[in-house]
């Protein structure tokens, strides 16, 4: 059985955990910032351990910056 830290997340989940669109997540996966997994249809899918190390990470960087890009 699965454990809470195997948990997958969406794009649009983690966008919204990063308040931002789920293309700039997508961006991020092929760019290599973020780890990503294709289910067999083809969807990305995101471990949910990685992404709140990501978003620590991101808030350690200061307020108003996510993943090294800076808020207008």
């Amino acid at each position: 059985m699965a454990q809470k830290d195997d948990a997958l997340l969406t794009p649009a989940e983690v966008a919204a955990l990063f308040r931002v669109d789920p293309k700039t997540v997508t961006r991020w996966a092929k760019a290599g910032k973020l780890s990503s997994i294709r289910t067999l249809g083809g969807h990305r899918r995101y471990r949910a351990d990685e992404v709140r190390k990501f978003l620590e990470g991101a808030r350690q960087q200061g307020e108003g910056t996510y993943a090294g890009m800076k808020s207008e």
